[in-house]
């Protein structure tokens, strides 16, 4: 059951949450210095976390409702990480801490898209058993 297709929209989930942000900045402060997620705890811990719920739900395709809400609960938890990048930018704007927002900031909204998916995947899964279940 691991061949499904919200298998492949998880995995790319965790391949955005868990490696992109080593390649891509979020921004570069007022020396011209790229900020990563790793150098800020909080955000790099968020952003291991979306990765790990999404490998977690990989493996939980036998309980469908399970999975959902994994995907659910990522889906949070990278809207929270958005809020936060959003403050950051609006509050710290101009030239006090951030010179130059990077497109690490985009990369929740990556993974938002990617879950969704893996969530309407795991709907129609779910639907088809019903009306199989129905059928007996």
């Amino acid at each position: 059951m691991i061949q499904r297709v919200q298998t492949i929209y998880l995995f790319l989930a965790a391949l955005v949450s868990g490696g992109l942000i080593f390649v891509f900045s979020l921004w570069q402060d007022q020396s011209g210095q790229a900020v990563f997620a790793q150098d800020i705890l909080g955000v790099f811990l968020a952003f291991l976390a979306s990765a790990l719920l999404s490998v977690i739900a990989i493996f939980m395709y036998k309980n469908r409702q399970h999975q959902f809400v994994l995907g659910r609960l990522n889906m949070l938890l990278n809207l929270i990480l958005l809020g936060v990048f959003v403050y950051w930018s609006l509050n710290l704007s101009g030239e006090m801490q951030v010179s130059e927002k990077g497109i690490g900031i985009l990369i929740p909204i990556v993974s938002i898209v990617l879950l969704v998916l893996a969530n309407r995947a795991i709907k129609k899964d779910e639907d088809l058993v019903k009306s199989v279940d129905r059928l007996r």
